[in-house]
């Protein structure tokens, strides 16, 4: 019972939870920049390119057969999807950065403290030479 214990005090910590929490919304986010990155942007630069779709870029590389013959292997290299995943991934830095920086902001201005009040005014240099007299006398 003790190693279960222990786990279910680990999964209550606030932190484990914040994170997961986070996993989950993050999970989400990442969808909706994902749709906004397929269906908003990409057909845009798409259509500023020439009408060209971007995921759809791909190059061929064939091995050529023995003697000059019909290739034997190739592969396909979709660089379309590689630069549709950059921008998307540009795209989630940029507001999460936004976020973050949204959040600092708002924090800081929380956290400011209160101006501390002055401290009082100690005695000025004729009080305190009049003091020294003062004690100079009693002696």
């Amino acid at each position: 019972m003790g190693f279960i214990k222990e786990f279910k005090e680990f999964a209550m910590k606030g932190n484990v939870l914040d994170m997961a929490v986070g996993v989950i919304i993050g999970g989400a986010f990442g969808k909706i920049v994902s749709s906004l990155v397929d269906d908003v942007l990409m057909p845009v630069i798409g259509m500023l390119t020439g009408g060209i779709d971007l995921s759809g870029l791909e190059y061929k590389v064939m091995i050529p057969g023995v003697d000059g013959g019909e290739p034997i292997a190739g592969a396909v290299l979709k660089y379309g999807a590689f630069i549709q995943n950059v921008v998307d991934f540009l795209i989630v830095a940029f507001c999460i950065f936004l976020m973050l920086k949204g959040i600092n902001k708002f924090n800081r201005k929380k956290e400011e403290p209160a101006p501390e009040p002055e401290a009082p005014a100690g005695p000025t240099q004729e009080e305190l030479l009049a003091e020294i007299r003062d004690l100079l006398k009693q002696k």
